[in-house]
């Protein structure tokens, strides 16, 4: 009788359920538009419980089978936080696969489902205890992440290690060491300031409340990114009114000059930030959709500091998440 692995994946605003076969393979995914939020707007994770539960039952529905197929359940994400299901702390750097088997937290849950589940440990890059303001810069955790980077390291891997670019609205940097541990991650605001300036600033009108597609003006691009490494980013975005006002620029023009302007700060992060650990040396893998992946890339590239950038465009037929998660299920077998 084939056996399965299920993988949870449990984020702000919705939660997925994929269903996994050897040797890697994605039968199928679901997705419920409820998320942690709604434990903090409830005070209760009682629908987060439910909508879980309906995953469950509807992926073993889809593929008739039952719950004596599946050779175990793993969550990950935020799902694993005081708002998700069962809070488990973080793991301290330096982490790697079997860090991660050793830190997962089984708890029985059968309003939920008669088998336990298995809690993947996010990771911070330091203990935090007794952290100073000082020292502040140097802290910085992830749920969820640990678990798409395990996956980018099935496919890439370097003598010098990795920096994985996981761009998003909370874009995540994680770097990886030799020895395929992970040895720090720095965050960024970068989506979520993008999508603020973009729709509730004065710059709203010449960017047509809209973002850069993914034919954005690579010319622009870099023109912003300039702007706000030779200025500051408060500069260079109101010089996109400038060139509202004084060069012929379309919508996409000025929410190219926008992007890169923003995405400046995400690349001197990476160098500067003692969140990470970087060297020349390393390759850089950008996992993301477009217009964010390749303009990283782009941006990366006009910085000059790494040797090897490249893109790894995800699939929704194999979600990262959920690969990392089969993973940490294989090894714990």
């Amino acid at each position: 009788m084939e056996q399965y692995i299920i993988a949870l994946d449990g984020g702000t605003t919705n939660t997925r359920a994929s269903l996994w076969k050897d040797p890697g393979i994605c039968v199928d995914i679901v997705k419920s538009e409820v998320g942690v939020r709604i434990t903090s707007i409830e005070g209760s994770n009682a629908t987060l419980k439910a909508a879980v539960k309906g995953l469950l039952d509807q992926l073993l529905t889809n593929n008739k089978i039952g719950y004596d197929q599946v050779a175990g359940i793993y969550a990950c994400g935020m799902i694993t936080s005081k708002e998700g299901l069962v809070e488990v702390p973080h793991l301290i750097a330096p982490v790697g696969k079997q860090e991660f088997v050793d830190g997962l937290f089984k708890a029985e849950l059968p309003e939920i489902a008669p088998l336990p589940i298995h809690f993947i440990r996010g990771m911070k890059n330091r203990d935090g205890a007794g952290l100073t303001l000082a020292e502040i810069e140097e802290m910085d955790v992830m749920r969820g992440e640990e678990t798409e980077t395990l996956a980018l390291l099935d496919l890439f891997g370097n003598e010098n290690g990795c920096l994985f670019a996981l761009p998003g609205s909370h874009t995540k940097f994680v770097s990886v060491d030799a020895q395929r541990k992970m040895i720090g991650c720095l965050s960024s605001l970068a989506g979520e300031l993008l999508a603020a300036v973009t729709e509730n600033t004065i710059l709203a009108g010449a960017v047509g409340k809209s973002f850069a597609g993914a034919d954005y003006n690579r010319e622009m691009l870099l023109a912003g990114y300039r702007a706000a490494r030779d200025t500051s980013f408060a500069r260079a975005a109101f010089s996109v009114r400038m060139l509202q006002m004084f060069i012929p620029s379309s919508e996409q023009d000025c929410a190219s000059f926008l992007l890169g302007a923003v995405l400046e700060s995400d690349v001197a992060a990476v160098k500067n930030s003692k969140a990470l650990s970087v060297t020349k040396d390393m390759k850089v893998v950008i996992a993301g959709k477009e217009p964010l992946a390749s303009a990283l890339k782009l941006l990366f590239e006009e910085d000059g500091y790494f040797e090897q950038v490249e893109i790894y465009y995800p699939t929704a037929e194999k979600p990262m998440s959920g690969y990392g998660a089969y993973q940490v299920a294989k090894a714990n077998t």
